[in-house]
């Protein structure tokens, strides 16, 4: 089981960005689809975005496409978000996940979770 961890996560201000980051312990990472779920107090976790094992392929939200990039380096390991012209609404935890199929977007279908990392954007 892969173990993640995410850090980047931070206090912005509404049209600022910040960068999340997704290291995970895998050596075999480049097999799993990674994804990108937040969960906002009172909430159900949702989506974000997900990039293929290549990298070739990604999916957002339309809540944040246009918004939010989602990107790899197998060679670290590691997945990252970047999020450009932070909302108010953006504030939630923001968690990664790993799966081995491309595209599941339904958070139950996950086993693989970090602790997740808070951001909170002020008006």
């Amino acid at each position: 089981q892969v173990q993640l961890v995410e850090s980047g996560g931070g206090l912005v201000q509404a049209g600022g960005s910040l960068r999340l980051s997704c290291a995970a312990s895998e050596h075999t990472f480049n097999n799993y689809a990674m994804a990108w779920f937040r969960q906002a107090p009172g909430k159900e976790r949702h989506i974000l975005a997900a990039i293929k094992w290549t990298g070739s392929s990604t999916y957002y939200a339309d809540s944040v496409k246009g918004r939010f990039t989602i990107s790899r380096d197998n060679a670290k390991n590691t997945v990252y978000l970047q999020m450009n012209s932070l909302k108010p609404e953006d504030t939630a935890v923001y968690y990664c996940a790993a799966h081995s199929a491309f595209i599941i977007t339904t958070p139950q279908a996950y086993k693989n979770w970090g602790q997740g990392t808070q951001v909170t954007v002020s008006s």
